[in-house]
């Protein structure tokens, strides 16, 4: 169980602020590593506070996953490839795979593992667009409350901050139970 989020709060502009900033270091990491895959994994969370006890766990657990998945393939130059701020938890990974097979993967990750449907990895081409879903012939990522597409619930805001929280605290409560 959780305790109450105390974690500091993240406000619109430093969340804004840290996505241009995430999308830099991706830019970086492409022009120094041209012949590796980029992956990027950041953590979905609701709200204002990014960085607490529950990121850390689903964060941490979707490194190991992953880094397993990838095992060999997996290059880690000497960067810091896991950033954790008040703006959520975010994670770098270099692949000797092809893009779409990278993309293949790491869908199968979110769509499979206990926790993946928390997991946002992003695998970004080299013009620094992350791939889509449907370009691997994926359907778009659902809700995790309702069945529609998960971006247009967000963009509407059809649930409740406290809908959602709620439901990650399930989530992960349900899979550390199964440890």
């Amino acid at each position: 169980m959780f305790h109450k989020d105390t974690s500091p709060k993240c406000s619109l502009e430093e969340i804004l602020a840290a996505r241009d900033a995430r999308h830099e270091k991706q830019m970086q990491l492409l022009r120094a590593y041209p012949d590796k895959t980029l992956a990027c994994l950041t953590v979905v969370m609701p709200g204002e506070r990014k960085c607490n006890e529950l990121t850390s766990v689903i964060g941490n657990e979707a490194c190991r996953v992953i880094e397993d998945t990838f095992k060999d393939k997996l290059h880690i130059p000497e960067l810091n490839t896991k950033n954790v701020s008040k703006t959520g938890f975010e994670a770098f990974f270099l692949v000797s795979l092809d893009a779409l097979e990278v993309k293949r993967q790491t869908v199968r990750i979110e769509d499979t593992h206990r926790l993946g449907r928390l997991f946002d990895i992003d695998v970004i081409e080299k013009d620094g667009v992350p791939i889509s879903r449907p370009e691997i012939g994926e359907k778009p990522r659902r809700c995790l409350l309702c069945d529609s597409e998960a971006r247009l619930c967000m963009r509407k805001h059809a649930h409740s901050y406290e809908e959602l929280l709620s439901e990650i605290h399930r989530i992960v409560n349900e899979w550390q139970n199964l440890l």
